[in-house]
């Protein structure tokens, strides 16, 4: 239900923007970014918006108080929406699936990449060129986490793609087939 919710509001956003170009969907990617930064920094106002016992009126006050003519019409109306239908606990996935979705329109990919050490600058700007010439983006975002745990190689992820190259999983599977192998 939840991310059906933020599809649902994160899709109307970005046709929102889009209908005023290319142009206003990236600067409300960045003002949203802004408003995350600055929700995040601020977790009492989001326990104020969440609680269940404050009226809706006055959440949406709060909400006119503090963001109306400090973002844009169609974030600010996006807030008004969101809080009135009292879905504000599910802001941030909207707000994630808006910024995806320019992201996705501009062709800049984000790929996660854990490997077993870190790795050189001259690895990381390998790897990001082989990225992009392998993927069809124009940019990508590299996100790198290192994990002992997979002793060797590196596992990427890229939306729903996983390439897995580590030690860890070729030794699991030689472990499968060994355990496999009927001796008779």
């Amino acid at each position: 239900m939840a991310k059906l919710v933020s599809k649902t509001y994160g899709e109307a956003l970005y046709e929102a923007a889009m209908e005023s170009g290319e142009g206003k969907a990236l600067e409300l990617m960045e003002e949203i970014r802004c408003v995350s930064e600055l929700l995040a920094e601020n977790p009492k106002f989001d326990e104020l918006m969440k609680h269940p016992g404050i009226p809706k009126q006055d959440k949406l006050h709060v909400v006119e108080n503090v963001f109306q003519g400090k973002v844009s019409d169609e974030l600010a109306g996006l807030l008004d929406v969101v809080v009135s239908k009292e879905r504000y606990g599910e802001l941030t996935a909207i707000f994630a699936y808006f910024i995806d979705r320019v992201k996705e329109q501009q062709k800049i990919g984000v790929a996660y990449v854990k490997t077993a050490v870190e790795l050189s600058q001259d690895q990381k700007k390998a790897l990001e060129a082989k990225l992009l010439q392998t993927s069809g983006y124009r940019k990508i975002e590299l996100h790198y986490e290192v994990d002992s745990a997979i002793i060797g190689g590196m596992i990427i992820r890229i939306n729903d793609r996983v390439v897995d190259s580590s030690i860890r999983t070729k030794l699991d599977g030689m472990t499968k087939q060994l355990l496999q192998i009927q001796l008779g």
